[in-house]
Protein backbone atom coordinates (compact mmCIF):
# COMPACT_ATOMS: atom_id res chain seq x y z
CA UNK A 1 0.00 0.00 0.00
CA UNK A 2 1.19 3.35 -1.17
CA UNK A 3 1.46 6.85 1.64
CA UNK A 4 2.50 10.28 0.68
CA UNK A 5 5.10 12.58 3.15
CA UNK A 6 3.82 15.77 2.76
CA UNK A 7 6.28 18.74 4.02
CA UNK A 8 4.35 22.32 4.70
CA UNK A 9 6.99 23.52 1.89
CA UNK A 10 4.60 21.98 -0.39
CA UNK A 11 7.16 18.97 -1.28
CA UNK A 12 5.42 15.70 -1.62
CA UNK A 13 6.98 11.86 -1.28
CA UNK A 14 5.03 8.58 -2.25
CA UNK A 15 6.43 5.74 -0.59
CA UNK A 16 5.41 2.41 0.65
CA UNK A 17 3.10 2.20 4.25
CA UNK A 18 4.34 0.23 6.52
CA UNK A 19 3.26 -0.06 10.65
CA UNK A 20 -0.02 1.69 11.26
CA UNK A 21 -2.68 2.56 8.62
CA UNK A 22 -3.25 5.80 10.23
CA UNK A 23 -2.10 9.46 9.63
CA UNK A 24 0.30 11.64 11.71
CA UNK A 25 1.06 15.05 11.58
CA UNK A 26 4.34 16.27 13.29
CA UNK A 27 8.05 17.92 12.85
CA UNK A 28 10.24 15.87 10.69
CA UNK A 29 13.44 15.34 11.90
CA UNK A 30 16.65 13.00 11.10
CA UNK A 31 18.67 10.92 12.68
CA UNK A 32 22.32 10.35 11.76
CA UNK A 33 22.68 7.24 13.03
CA UNK A 34 23.69 3.75 11.61
CA UNK A 35 22.56 1.93 14.09
CA UNK A 36 20.38 2.00 17.34
CA UNK A 37 16.92 2.26 15.70
CA UNK A 38 15.36 0.66 18.16
CA UNK A 39 16.07 3.26 21.01
CA UNK A 40 15.70 6.29 18.81
CA UNK A 41 11.86 4.96 18.19
CA UNK A 42 11.63 4.56 21.87
CA UNK A 43 13.09 8.18 22.73
CA UNK A 44 11.04 9.95 24.81
CA UNK A 45 12.61 12.83 23.67
CA UNK A 46 11.48 12.30 19.78
CA UNK A 47 7.31 13.26 21.55
CA UNK A 48 5.54 14.86 18.47
CA UNK A 49 8.20 14.01 16.04
CA UNK A 50 8.22 12.06 13.11
CA UNK A 51 11.74 10.82 12.50
CA UNK A 52 13.75 9.54 9.49
CA UNK A 53 16.69 7.62 9.23
CA UNK A 54 19.20 8.78 7.29
CA UNK A 55 20.92 5.00 7.18
CA UNK A 56 19.39 3.33 4.22
CA UNK A 57 18.67 -0.07 5.59
CA UNK A 58 16.49 -0.13 8.49
CA UNK A 59 15.36 -3.16 10.79
CA UNK A 60 17.46 -5.70 9.52
CA UNK A 61 18.17 -6.78 13.37
CA UNK A 62 14.47 -6.61 14.49
CA UNK A 63 12.94 -6.16 17.48
CA UNK A 64 13.91 -7.20 20.70
CA UNK A 65 12.67 -6.93 24.57
CA UNK A 66 16.04 -5.40 26.02
CA UNK A 67 16.82 -2.31 24.11
CA UNK A 68 13.55 -0.54 24.44
CA UNK A 69 14.34 3.55 26.71
CA UNK A 70 10.84 3.90 27.42
CA UNK A 71 7.67 1.64 27.48
CA UNK A 72 5.20 3.16 25.08
CA UNK A 73 7.22 5.47 21.80
CA UNK A 74 6.14 8.64 21.99
CA UNK A 75 6.96 9.54 18.33
CA UNK A 76 4.18 10.38 15.34
CA UNK A 77 6.17 8.62 12.68
CA UNK A 78 8.63 7.19 10.99
CA UNK A 79 10.60 7.53 7.87
CA UNK A 80 13.02 5.23 6.17
CA UNK A 81 14.62 3.98 3.25
CA UNK A 82 14.07 0.83 2.70
CA UNK A 83 12.69 -1.75 5.81
CA UNK A 84 14.02 -5.14 6.31
CA UNK A 85 10.87 -7.66 6.21
CA UNK A 86 12.97 -10.86 7.86
CA UNK A 87 15.23 -9.57 10.26
CA UNK A 88 18.32 -11.81 11.29
CA UNK A 89 19.59 -11.62 14.92
CA UNK A 90 19.29 -14.55 17.77
CA UNK A 91 17.27 -11.50 20.14
CA UNK A 92 15.06 -10.62 17.47
CA UNK A 93 11.24 -11.12 18.75
CA UNK A 94 9.18 -9.17 15.88
CA UNK A 95 10.05 -7.13 12.87
CA UNK A 96 10.11 -3.34 12.61
CA UNK A 97 6.55 -3.24 10.67
CA UNK A 98 4.68 -5.53 13.30
CA UNK A 99 5.93 -3.33 16.53
CA UNK A 100 4.38 -0.49 14.64
CA UNK A 101 1.48 -1.89 14.23
CA UNK A 102 1.26 -3.06 17.34
CA UNK A 103 2.22 0.71 18.77
CA UNK A 104 -0.34 2.28 16.35
CA UNK A 105 2.46 4.21 14.71
CA UNK A 106 3.08 4.97 10.56
CA UNK A 107 5.55 4.16 8.56
CA UNK A 108 7.26 4.94 5.21
CA UNK A 109 9.68 3.60 3.18
CA UNK A 110 10.85 3.33 -0.34
CA UNK A 111 11.27 7.56 -0.75
CA UNK A 112 14.85 8.97 -0.77
CA UNK A 113 15.66 10.07 2.70
CA UNK A 114 18.91 11.69 1.29
CA UNK A 115 16.98 14.34 -0.53
CA UNK A 116 14.84 14.69 2.58
CA UNK A 117 17.20 15.31 4.66
CA UNK A 118 18.93 17.76 2.54
CA UNK A 119 15.51 19.69 2.56
CA UNK A 120 15.49 20.06 6.39
CA UNK A 121 19.27 21.17 6.23
CA UNK A 122 18.49 24.02 3.95
CA UNK A 123 15.14 24.87 5.43
CA UNK A 124 14.98 23.80 8.95
CA UNK A 125 12.85 21.39 10.51
CA UNK A 126 9.28 21.43 8.82
CA UNK A 127 6.05 20.36 9.84
CA UNK A 128 4.53 17.45 7.93
CA UNK A 129 2.03 15.02 6.92
CA UNK A 130 1.99 11.33 6.99
CA UNK A 131 -1.28 10.40 5.39
CA UNK A 132 -3.30 7.99 2.88
CA UNK A 133 -2.74 7.95 -1.01
CA UNK A 134 -6.45 9.36 -0.70
CA UNK A 135 -6.31 12.60 1.20
CA UNK A 136 -5.68 15.84 -0.70
CA UNK A 137 -2.87 17.31 -0.70
CA UNK A 138 -3.93 21.13 -0.91
CA UNK A 139 -6.21 20.03 2.00
CA UNK A 140 -3.27 18.63 4.08
CA UNK A 141 -1.30 21.49 3.85
CA UNK A 142 -4.19 23.94 4.51
CA UNK A 143 -4.33 21.40 7.98
CA UNK A 144 -0.35 21.77 8.33
CA UNK A 145 0.53 25.09 8.02
CA UNK A 146 -2.27 25.95 10.71
CA UNK A 147 -1.31 23.33 13.00
CA UNK A 148 0.60 24.61 15.86
CA UNK A 149 3.56 22.42 17.21
CA UNK A 150 2.60 20.93 20.47
CA UNK A 151 3.60 22.93 23.48
CA UNK A 152 3.19 19.94 26.59
CA UNK A 153 5.65 16.81 25.29
CA UNK A 154 7.49 16.99 28.69
CA UNK A 155 3.68 16.69 30.60
CA UNK A 156 2.60 14.13 27.93
CA UNK A 157 5.66 11.66 28.77
CA UNK A 158 6.69 12.43 32.00
CA UNK A 159 5.77 10.10 34.77
CA UNK A 160 2.33 11.03 36.62
CA UNK A 161 3.79 9.96 39.88
CA UNK A 162 7.20 9.67 42.03
CA UNK A 163 8.50 6.15 42.31
CA UNK A 164 11.52 4.34 44.17
CA UNK A 165 14.39 2.28 41.95
CA UNK A 166 16.07 1.09 45.14
CA UNK A 167 19.99 0.68 46.04
CA UNK A 168 22.18 0.98 48.87
CA UNK A 169 24.48 3.91 48.10
CA UNK A 170 23.80 7.23 47.36
CA UNK A 171 20.76 8.37 46.97
CA UNK A 172 19.32 10.27 43.49
CA UNK A 173 16.22 12.03 43.03
CA UNK A 174 15.92 11.92 39.30
CA UNK A 175 13.80 14.00 37.60
CA UNK A 176 11.52 13.13 34.55
CA UNK A 177 11.15 15.60 32.01
CA UNK A 178 11.22 12.22 29.26
CA UNK A 179 13.96 10.24 30.68
CA UNK A 180 15.58 7.18 28.74
CA UNK A 181 16.15 3.85 30.46
CA UNK A 182 19.68 4.00 30.12
CA UNK A 183 20.04 6.56 32.28
CA UNK A 184 18.63 5.19 34.83
CA UNK A 185 20.58 2.08 34.49
CA UNK A 186 23.40 4.01 34.69
CA UNK A 187 22.36 4.93 38.24
CA UNK A 188 21.46 1.43 39.13
CA UNK A 189 25.00 0.34 37.88
CA UNK A 190 26.39 2.24 40.58
CA UNK A 191 24.01 1.46 43.40
CA UNK A 192 22.33 4.57 43.50
CA UNK A 193 19.29 4.61 45.42
CA UNK A 194 17.19 6.45 43.19
CA UNK A 195 13.50 7.95 43.43
CA UNK A 196 12.28 9.08 40.34
CA UNK A 197 9.80 12.29 40.55
CA UNK A 198 7.49 14.22 38.02
CA UNK A 199 8.96 17.09 36.02
CA UNK A 200 6.27 19.46 38.10
CA UNK A 201 7.77 18.38 41.36
CA UNK A 202 8.79 21.34 43.23
CA UNK A 203 11.77 21.66 44.88
CA UNK A 204 10.50 21.70 48.62
CA UNK A 205 9.27 18.17 47.96
CA UNK A 206 12.39 17.10 46.62
CA UNK A 207 14.48 18.36 49.01
CA UNK A 208 12.09 16.46 51.48
CA UNK A 209 13.19 13.31 50.18
CA UNK A 210 16.93 14.15 51.72
CA UNK A 211 18.68 13.42 48.33
CA UNK A 212 22.21 13.29 48.16
CA UNK A 213 21.85 14.59 44.44
CA UNK A 214 19.65 15.62 42.02
CA UNK A 215 19.81 14.37 38.42
CA UNK A 216 17.75 16.49 35.77
CA UNK A 217 17.17 13.74 32.32
CA UNK A 218 16.59 14.34 29.05
CA UNK A 219 13.42 15.01 27.81
CA UNK A 220 11.40 16.65 24.35
CA UNK A 221 10.76 20.10 23.11
CA UNK A 222 11.45 23.81 24.02
CA UNK A 223 12.85 24.14 27.51
CA UNK A 224 10.83 27.33 28.14
CA UNK A 225 7.44 25.60 27.93
CA UNK A 226 8.27 24.08 31.51
CA UNK A 227 8.75 27.51 33.43
CA UNK A 228 7.90 25.17 36.59
CA UNK A 229 10.94 23.39 36.44
CA UNK A 230 13.14 26.37 35.83
CA UNK A 231 11.48 27.87 39.24
CA UNK A 232 12.29 24.15 40.90
CA UNK A 233 15.71 23.96 39.76
CA UNK A 234 16.40 27.46 40.81
CA UNK A 235 15.28 26.31 44.50
CA UNK A 236 17.49 23.57 44.50
CA UNK A 237 20.85 25.13 43.52
CA UNK A 238 23.15 25.10 45.91
CA UNK A 239 21.78 23.27 48.55
CA UNK A 240 22.14 19.71 46.67
CA UNK A 241 24.62 18.43 44.00
CA UNK A 242 23.04 18.45 40.37
CA UNK A 243 23.73 17.03 37.09
CA UNK A 244 21.67 17.95 33.73
CA UNK A 245 21.62 16.18 30.60
CA UNK A 246 20.05 17.55 27.42
CA UNK A 247 16.50 19.27 28.35
CA UNK A 248 18.14 18.81 31.87
CA UNK A 249 21.18 20.99 30.32
CA UNK A 250 18.74 23.67 28.79
CA UNK A 251 16.97 23.95 31.93
CA UNK A 252 19.87 24.27 34.17
CA UNK A 253 20.65 27.32 31.60
CA UNK A 254 17.85 29.11 31.97
CA UNK A 255 17.17 29.08 35.62
CA UNK A 256 20.86 30.42 35.88
CA UNK A 257 19.48 33.64 33.71
CA UNK A 258 21.13 32.20 30.25
CA UNK A 259 19.07 31.91 27.18
CA UNK A 260 17.96 29.19 24.95
CA UNK A 261 17.17 29.23 20.94
CA UNK A 262 16.11 26.75 19.03
CA UNK A 263 18.20 25.35 15.80
CA UNK A 264 17.69 25.51 12.60
CA UNK A 265 17.79 21.81 12.83
CA UNK A 266 19.02 20.38 15.67
CA UNK A 267 21.61 17.44 16.07
CA UNK A 268 20.39 14.17 16.34
CA UNK A 269 22.81 10.90 15.55
CA UNK A 270 25.42 8.99 17.56
CA UNK A 271 28.45 10.35 15.66
CA UNK A 272 28.73 14.22 17.34
CA UNK A 273 32.35 14.95 18.66
CA UNK A 274 31.95 16.98 21.53
CA UNK A 275 35.44 19.02 23.10
CA UNK A 276 36.28 19.36 26.79
CA UNK A 277 37.88 22.69 26.98
CA UNK A 278 39.80 21.65 30.10
CA UNK A 279 41.51 18.64 28.88
CA UNK A 280 41.26 19.07 25.17
CA UNK A 281 39.73 15.47 25.06
CA UNK A 282 37.39 14.79 22.62
CA UNK A 283 34.45 12.41 22.74
CA UNK A 284 31.92 11.15 20.00
CA UNK A 285 28.89 11.39 21.53
CA UNK A 286 24.73 10.98 21.21
CA UNK A 287 22.55 13.35 21.14
CA UNK A 288 18.61 14.18 20.54
CA UNK A 289 18.02 18.04 20.74
CA UNK A 290 16.41 20.77 18.70
CA UNK A 291 17.47 23.69 20.92
CA UNK A 292 20.48 25.13 22.42
CA UNK A 293 21.88 27.43 25.27
CA UNK A 294 22.94 31.14 23.14
CA UNK A 295 26.57 31.90 23.84
CA UNK A 296 26.54 35.11 24.29
CA UNK A 297 23.42 34.28 27.20
CA UNK A 298 26.39 33.01 29.36
CA UNK A 299 28.17 36.23 30.00
CA UNK A 300 26.33 38.03 32.75
CA UNK A 301 25.87 34.64 34.56
CA UNK A 302 27.60 32.60 36.90
CA UNK A 303 27.96 29.69 34.54
CA UNK A 304 31.04 28.50 32.71
CA UNK A 305 31.21 26.90 29.32
CA UNK A 306 32.73 23.32 29.46
CA UNK A 307 32.49 21.99 26.52
CA UNK A 308 31.71 22.87 23.10
CA UNK A 309 30.34 20.80 19.83
CA UNK A 310 33.41 20.64 17.20
CA UNK A 311 30.82 20.58 13.67
CA UNK A 312 28.91 24.02 14.92
CA UNK A 313 30.90 25.41 18.21
CA UNK A 314 27.29 25.18 20.11
CA UNK A 315 27.60 24.69 24.04
CA UNK A 316 28.03 21.11 24.79
CA UNK A 317 28.32 21.55 28.19
CA UNK A 318 27.91 24.15 31.64
CA UNK A 319 28.85 24.27 35.20
CA UNK A 320 28.13 26.58 38.08
CA UNK A 321 31.11 28.88 39.31
CA UNK A 322 29.61 28.53 42.70
CA UNK A 323 27.88 25.65 43.51
CA UNK A 324 28.63 21.73 42.57
CA UNK A 325 26.55 21.63 39.35
CA UNK A 326 27.44 20.86 36.06
CA UNK A 327 25.09 19.74 33.07
CA UNK A 328 25.48 18.46 29.33
CA UNK A 329 23.75 18.85 26.12
CA UNK A 330 24.43 15.06 24.85
CA UNK A 331 23.76 11.69 26.15
CA UNK A 332 26.26 10.18 28.37
CA UNK A 333 24.35 6.98 28.30
CA UNK A 334 24.64 6.83 24.62
CA UNK A 335 21.83 4.18 24.21
CA UNK A 336 22.32 3.94 21.53
CA UNK A 337 26.08 5.31 20.66
CA UNK A 338 29.39 5.44 22.06
CA UNK A 339 30.28 5.11 25.74
CA UNK A 340 33.23 8.21 25.70
CA UNK A 341 31.68 10.16 28.26
CA UNK A 342 29.99 7.09 30.29
CA UNK A 343 32.08 8.45 33.43
CA UNK A 344 30.36 11.17 33.64
CA UNK A 345 28.21 9.85 35.72
CA UNK A 346 31.06 8.81 38.47
CA UNK A 347 31.97 12.35 38.46
CA UNK A 348 28.47 13.03 39.13
CA UNK A 349 28.71 10.63 42.21
CA UNK A 350 32.41 12.03 43.21
CA UNK A 351 31.25 15.40 43.25
CA UNK A 352 28.46 14.25 45.34
CA UNK A 353 31.03 12.79 47.79
CA UNK A 354 33.08 16.31 48.16
CA UNK A 355 30.08 18.02 48.86
CA UNK A 356 29.31 15.95 51.53
CA UNK A 357 32.76 15.95 52.60
CA UNK A 358 32.57 20.06 52.62
CA UNK A 359 29.44 19.83 54.43
CA UNK A 360 27.53 21.40 51.44
CA UNK A 361 24.93 19.03 51.93
CA UNK A 362 20.79 20.06 51.52
CA UNK A 363 19.55 21.21 54.84
CA UNK A 364 16.18 22.31 55.03
CA UNK A 365 15.11 26.23 54.94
Amino acid sequence: MKKKLILEDGTVFIGEAFGSETSCTGEVVFNTGMTGYQEVLSDPSYCGQIVTLTYPLIGNYGINRDDFESITPAISGFIVKETADFPSNWRSEKSLDEYFKLKNIPGISGIDTRKLTRIIRQHGTLKGALCNMSENVDDVLERLRATEVRRDQVKQVSTKTAYPSPGRGRRVVLVDFGMKHGILRELNRRDCDVIVVPYNTKAEEILELSPDGVMLSNGPGDPKDVPEAIEMIQGILGKVPLFGICLGHQLFALACGANTEKMKFGHRGSNHPVKDLATGRVDITSQNHGFTVEEKSIENTRLEVTQIALNDGSIEGLKHKDFPAFTVQYHPEASPGPEDSNNLFQQFLELIETAKQEGNTYAKA
